[in-house]
């Protein structure tokens, strides 16, 4: 199968991805919410009830992370530079972007980095989620109607 053929099927595995995580951060959401307006119980049902909420926050922050980095990729193919590394403008292998749709370096670029202390790229550094050029502003509330 041409690169072509396998981005054109990557794109179409990241929307339906995209579109899943965007349901189920809204229901993830709505959960919290019902969750906080619930009262009553004793005191284990208050640390359930934590412990449940804090599983459900961190849950929604993975799911946030992960539709952030699949919108970066969709991104990256308007542009026509998805598949290329950020770093060395290398063509990233279809095997690492099969394993990691979202990947925006090539494995010997990833392992420098993370050698160096560099991590994933974007840990603390949200603002490169939004330089990929087109901000769109989303409310919690957009994601429970979507």
């Amino acid at each position: 199968m041409a690169r072509n053929d396998s981005i054109v099927k990557m794109r179409e595995l990241l929307v339906k991805r995209r579109d899943a995580l965007r349901r189920a951060l809204a229901g993830d959401l709505s959960l919290l919410k019902s969750l906080n307006e619930q009262t009553g119980g004793d005191v284990g049902d208050a640390a359930l009830d934590a412990a449940q909420d804090e599983i459900s926050s961190k849950l929604a922050e993975v799911e946030s992370r992960e539709l952030a980095n699949i919108e970066v990729a969709l991104e990256r193919m308007r542009s026509g530079s998805y598949g290329l590394c950020e770093i060395c403008n290398c063509k990233i292998p279809l095997a690492r972007l099969n394993a990691l749709p979202y990947a925006t370096s090539c494995i010997e670029c990833q392992r420098a980095m993370e050698s160096s202390g560099g991590g994933s790229g974007y840990a603390g550094d949200w603002s490169r989620v939004l330089d990929g050029g087109a901000d769109v502003d989303v409310s919690f509330s957009d994601l429970e109607a979507g």
